[in-house]
């Protein structure tokens, strides 16, 4: 008889537990409905986020999402759409999506943990800084296509621009 080695691993602990520290080290609003949901409001430069993180304890996965406090209205979607499509060419983590739902656009990233005995501060710190330093870095895009009028290659150029120096 063989014996599967994932079965007998043992199971890596809940990340939510090293959010809830992270997240009460830096004194940030937070909602923890149960076990596997843990919500957390931030503000941003130039929006209000919300954070999700998700465990699924039977994938060893954490889902996490930082949604904009902003929506799209639908006849703005397929410029926003091909938007998302250009801004995550350009991303090494996680992608941007938009909720077909309520047009809520939003950064979206899941960690596997399988085989690990769980999250590292380190990596949750990393994955809530990617978060925000991306969506910070492309939220004038989407307000530049939603409220400009500016066609996505064009926003994308002006959120792309980096100044160099001091005025």
């Amino acid at each position: 008889m063989t014996v599967n080695v994932a079965e007998t691993a043992r199971p890596p602990s809940n990340p939510l537990d090293v959010v809830e520290e992270i997240v009460g080290a830096n004194e940030w609003a937070f909602d923890r409905a149960n076990d596997d949901e843990l919500v957390v409001e931030i503000t941003g430069k130039y929006c209000d986020y919300r954070l999700f993180f998700i465990w699924r304890q039977d994938l060893n996965a954490l889902h996490f999402s930082c949604v904009f406090d902003a929506r799209i209205a639908g006849p703005k979607r397929g410029e926003v759409h091909e938007l998302l499509a250009l801004v995550n060419e350009k991303l090494w983590l996680g992608h941007f999506d938009l909720c077909q739902e309520d047009g809520v656009p939003m950064f979206r990233h899941t960690i596997l943990l399988r085989g690990s005995r769980g999250a590292s501060v380190e990596q949750l710190e990393d994955l809530v800084d990617v978060a925000l330093n991306e969506s910070e870095r492309f939220y004038p895009a989407f307000q530049y296509v939603v409220w400009g009028g500016k066609r996505a290659a064009d926003a994308l150029a002006v959120a792309m621009f980096d100044t160099v120096g001091e005025a």
